[in-house]
C-alpha cells in the first residue's frame, strides 16, 4: 500500500511560500510580458510614427543634401569616417529612444505587476541539474512541455488568423494604392500594417491573461506539501517536541530554585497539609496584599515545608485555603480579594503565635 505521506495533498503554508519566493521562483506569465510588451511597442508606434518619420525625413534631407556630401568626401579620412559615423548615431538616437525606453518599461511593468518587486541572486548561482541530460529529455517529453507546444501552435494560429483577416479587409484599400503618390502608399500600408499589430497584442493579452490563470495554477501545484512536510516544518518552527521538554523541564527546575530561595523571607506556609504547600509574605508597609512566594505539590510541597521549618518560617495547616491559593495564584502574584479574610485569619494567628 503506498504511503499517503509521500503524496503532496496540503497547502504550501507562508514559510514555503517565502522560501520559495526567495529563490525567485513565482507565478508569472511570459506570454503576458510578451503580448503586453508587443501591444505597447505597436501602440506607441502607431501614435509617434508620424513625427518620427518627418523627423528622419528632415534628417536625410540635411544629411544627404549635395553641399553636406561634398564637404565630408574633401575631407575623408579614418578619422573623420567615425567622427561622421558618431554625428550620424547621435542624431538618431534621439529619434528611437523614446520607443525602446517605451517598450522597455512596459516589459518591466508586467513583470512586477506579477511577482512583485524581486532582487534575488538565486537564479545566477551554477546548477549541474541544469544540464543534466536525464533532467533535460524528462523535461522535453513531460506533461507541462506539451501544454507549452499546445499554447506556441494555439498563438502562431491567432496571429494566423488575425493577420489573414486583417489582409483581406484592407485588399481593396492595397488595391487603389497604384494610383496615388509613394510616400502616401507608404503611410496608408504602414498605418495597416500598425493597426493590424495592435489587433494582434490585444487578442494575445487576451491569451495571456488565460495563460495567467494557467501559471497560477501550476505554480500552486507545484508547491503543494506533503504531510511529512508539513510536520517538518511545524518542527523548525515550534522546536523538536523532546527538545521543548527539556528546555520545560530546565525551566521548572530554576523556577523551583528561585523559589527555595524566597521561603526564609516568608511570613507563613500555608499546607493541605501533605500535598499542597503556598509560602505567602507579608509586609506592612512594603506589600499592598500578602503575596505568594512559592508554592507546590507533593515533593515540592514537601520541600518547601522542610526549608520553612529550617529557616523558622510559620507553618499553618488549612486545606481549602491553600488549594485556593495554589489554584489561584501564581508565584510573585498577590493573593485575590476574594481570599483576604481567611488569609488574615492566618496572619493573626502566625502573629500571636510570634508574640
Amino acid at each position: 500500500m503506498a504511503d499517503g505521506s509521500a503524496e503532496k495533498t496540503e497547502k504550501a503554508s507562508e514559510k514555503k511560500r517565502k522560501d520559495v519566493k526567495k529563490k525567485g521562483e513565482h507565478h508569472k506569465s511570459m506570454d503576458l510580458c510578451s503580448a503586453a510588451t508587443l501591444l505597447v511597442s505597436f501602440g506607441a508606434i502607431y501614435i509617434g510614427y508620424e513625427g518620427f518619420i518627418k523627423s528622419m525625413r528632415n534628417l536625410t534631407g540635411s544629411m544627404l543634401s549635395g553641399s553636406f556630401i561634398v564637404e565630408r568626401a574633401a575631407n575623408l579620412t579614418g578619422k573623420t569616417a567615425m567622427a561622421y559615423y558618431k554625428e550620424l548615431l547621435f542624431a538618431v538616437l534621439p529619434l528611437v529612444l523614446p520607443f525602446f525606453a517605451v517598450c522597455m518599461i512596459a516589459g518591466a511593468l508586467v513583470h512586477v505587476v506579477q511577482t512583485g518587486p524581486m532582487f534575488v541572486t538565486e537564479k545566477l548561482k551554477p546548477d549541474l541539474k541544469r544540464i543534466n541530460p536525464i533532467s533535460g529529455f524528462k523535461r522535453i517529453f513531460s506533461m507541462r512541455a506539451l501544454v507549452d507546444l499546445i499554447k506556441a501552435i494555439a498563438k502562431v494560429v491567432i496571429v494566423v488568423l488575425v493577420a489573414k483577416g486583417r489582409i483581406e479587409a484592407a485588399v481593396d484599400q492595397f488595391l487603389g494604392l497604384m494610383y496615388v503618390d509613394v510616400g502616401k502608399a507608404f503611410l496608408t500600408v504602414l498605418s495597416t500594417c500598425l493597426s493590424m499589430g495592435i489587433l494582434i497584442g490585444v487578442v494575445l493579452v487576451a491569451f495571456a491573461a488565460a495563460d495567467m490563470l494557467y501559471q497560477w495554477w501550476r505554480f500552486e501545484k507545484d508547491i503543494m506539501m506533503t504531510k511529512q512536510e508539513v510536520k517538518e516544518e511545524l518542527k523548525q518552527l515550534e522546536g523538536n517536541p523532546q527538545t521543548k521538554s527539556r528546555i520545560r523541564s530546565i525551566q521548572r527546575k530554576m523556577s523551583a530554585a528561585r523559589m527555595m530561595k524566597n521561603i526564609p523571607g516568608a511570613t507563613v506556609v500555608v499546607t493541605n497539609p501533605d500535598h499542597y504547600a503556598v509560602a505567602l509574605r507579608y509586609r506592612e508597609h512594603e506589600d499592598n496584599a500578602p503575596v505568594v512566594v512559592a508554592k507546590g505539590i507533593d515533593f515540592l510541597a514537601q520541600r518547601i515545608k522542610q526549608i520553612a521549618a529550617e529557616n523558622k518560617v510559620a507553618i499553618v495547616e488549612n486545606k481549602p485555603v491553600a488549594r485556593a491559593l495554589y489554584a489561584a495564584c501564581e508565584v510573585g502574584d498577590e493573593i485575590p480579594p476574594e481570599l483576604y479574610q481567611a488569609v488574615a485569619d492566618i496572619l493573626i494567628y502566625v502573629y500571636r503565635l510570634k508574640k
